[in-house]
């Protein structure tokens, strides 16, 4: 029998399971693929694999559910779709990717919206699609969903090399491979540019800064949830000083983009201060707003106005939470479904910005 899913989406804070993930386990994907990725001196990688030590936790394998069944030919614009993946892969002069589109039942040809998912470390975009639950509000609010996905060639736990000086500039590295795929999507489907935006957890939170400060005239605005600073780290032991807070203050180039962020106070894989620093440039001071999650997480929600007064800027500051994407499914990795709903406030957020 077929749920609508209008009704799966409204019913899936009632029938997720409880979070089982243990919120250190990123910080061995990360500092593994850190290491294999940087040529390094020998002594630094003993020292750095002395302190990942701590942090192993092995990966689960996710309860893997039905899904929509996958659309055929990804290289031709259509009209209709009955929803579904899509299956794809973009290559330029700096190497190429695989990728995946979400495109909605309710999709219908007229210019939607595009939400570009970064994933983070040991993920991929079948995981983070069902963690995140971002397929579902696509339903809801009609819009396109790019889950481009990293490969182990490129970095051997398949995080975004976020912290690699190449892949910091415009048109190069992985930032010239993520846009070039975005823009692939717009020419093949009807997508609104002025709804194109971006967001990342942990490594793919690092990479979706970069993306809105490198292409503002591609994105309309970010979401980071776990994520750090754009130039926060040059090479790896300036990357793991940045994850433990201590991080290098760099220039951003070009305008201000709108950025949501989420962050656990308790993240011991990514220093709460990450979050701070990602809403430090703002001139306006901040009006905090708390709450709490029926049976869930209490959170201090901070709003940053501009100097015409409109919101450019949420951080949320989650309490007693670690490095796990908030109201996630725990069908997915890295997930705590105790709130508050990442997914859904992105979403909010994002259509704000038109």
């Amino acid at each position: 029998m077929k749920l609508n899913r209008k009704l799966l989406a409204q019913m899936r804070s009632a029938t997720r399971t409880l979070w089982g993930t243990a919120p250190g386990g990123p910080g061995a994907a990360v500092r593994h693929a850190m290491k294999s990725a940087s040529a390094v001196q020998k002594e630094t990688q003993r020292q750095m694999q002395r302190q990942m030590r701590d942090f192993a936790v092995p990966f689960t394998t996710p309860f893997t559910a039905p899904e929509a069944p996958p659309l055929q030919g990804a290289s031709r614009p259509r009209t209709t779709f009955a929803g579904g993946f899509i299956d794809a892969s973009f290559a330029n002069a700096a190497g190429r990717r695989d990728y995946k589109l979400y495109v909605p039942a309710s999709y219908t040809g007229a210019p939607a919206p595009l939400v570009v998912m970064l994933h983070g470390c040991g993920q991929d975009p079948d995981d983070f699609a069902k963690g995140t639950g971002m397929n579902l509000l696509a339903e809801e609010v009609g819009c396109l969903v790019l889950y481009p996905a990293q490969s182990s060639s490129a970095n051997a736990s398949r995080c975004w090399n976020w912290f690699s000086a190449v892949d910091q500039r415009r048109d190069q590295g992985e930032p010239s491979i993520i846009a070039g795929m975005t823009r692939e999507v717009m020419r093949q489907h009807a997508v609104d540019p002025g709804q194109v935006y971006v967001a990342g957890l942990s490594a793919g939170g690092a990479m979706a800064t970069i993306m809105g400060t490198l292409y503002p005239d591609l994105y309309a605005a970010v979401g980071v949830h776990s994520g750090l600073p754009f130039a926060s780290a040059h090479d790896l032991p300036s990357a793991l000083a940045a994850m433990k807070g201590d991080f290098r203050r760099a220039q951003a180039p070009g305008r201000v983009l709108p950025i949501i962020v989420f962050h656990g106070d308790r993240d011991t894989t990514v220093h709460p201060a990450n979050g701070d620093e990602l809403v430090r440039h703002l001139t306006q001071p901040g009006t905090a707003e708390p709450g709490r999650v029926p049976d869930g997480h209490a959170y201090t929600r901070t709003l940053y106005p501009g100097d015409d007064g409109i919101i450019r800027a949420e951080h949320w500051l989650v309490h007693g939470a670690g490095h796990a994407w908030f109201g996630g499914n725990a069908r997915g990795s890295y997930t705590d479904d105790r709130g508050p709903d990442a997914s859904r406030e992105m979403m909010r957020f994002f259509r704000t910005r038109r």
